[in-house]
């Protein structure tokens, strides 16, 4: 997570969506960096509500722009997987090695997912809060440019960045019924994945009462 006090903007890092080369980037233009422990570092929106809001806005004023980049699900899904399947982690309870990307699909849409496919939603993750703290510009990971444009002008700086955190190249596919069900069950993630709009524009309501 980047906080930039002057711009009035906080860029969440949501995992999986490259953010950690954001970091890498703007780091010396940040007021705050959160880069450890990844509880922190990856905060969704209700823990920036809880722990980071109140003394970012002590010190910035009220309105903060929240940023945050949103991923395909599917695709986000499929990072997630090469991740876990890398050769340190052969024989953890969090690994998918030697496993088909179908089945830690099928795995993730359990009510009781086992711990290899524990890793969150990118929608629980932007979930607004009650009390109106929410994510105001919310970028697609394919839009890259928007995404460089926004800060740019934003931050008055050229951002350059550099591959960083980058899973290992591997193919992964599921089958029809596989996709049916992670669609029905991440259908949450799909809807606000749709609204994004060009520029970063989303229309995310505060949380129900």
């Amino acid at each position: 997570m980047l906080v930039f006090l002057k711009q009035r903007l906080v860029f969440l890092s949501v995992p999986k969506t490259g953010t950690t080369a954001y970091e890498l980037a703007l780091a010396r233009s940040a007021s705050i960096v959160v880069s450890a422990p990844p509880e922190l570092k990856h905060a969704p929106v209700f823990r920036y509500n809880r722990f980071f809001r109140q003394m970012v806005e002590r010190f910035a004023g009220p309105d903060v722009a929240i940023l945050a980049v949103m991923r395909e699900p599917l695709d986000w899904l499929g990072s997630w997987y090469r991740f876990r399947s890398r050769e340190d982690l052969r024989g953890h309870p969090k690994s998918t090695h030697g496993m088909s990307f179908d089945t830690f699909v099928r795995a993730y849409c359990q009510a009781d997912a086992p711990e290899f496919a524990q890793v969150g939603s990118q929608a629980k993750f932007l979930e607004p809060q009650r009390n109106g703290t929410r994510v105001t510009h919310l970028f697609r990971y394919e839009d890259q440019s928007g995404l460089q444009s926004f800060l740019a002008q934003r931050l008055g700086e050229e951002v350059v960045t550099q591959t960083a955190n980058r899973s290992q190249s591997q193919q992964v596919e599921i089958g029809p019924g596989t996709r049916d069900l992670f669609e029905r069950f991440c259908a949450r993630d799909f809807a606000l994945y749709a609204g994004i709009k060009g520029g970063g524009a989303h229309t995310m309501p505060a949380k129900d009462q």
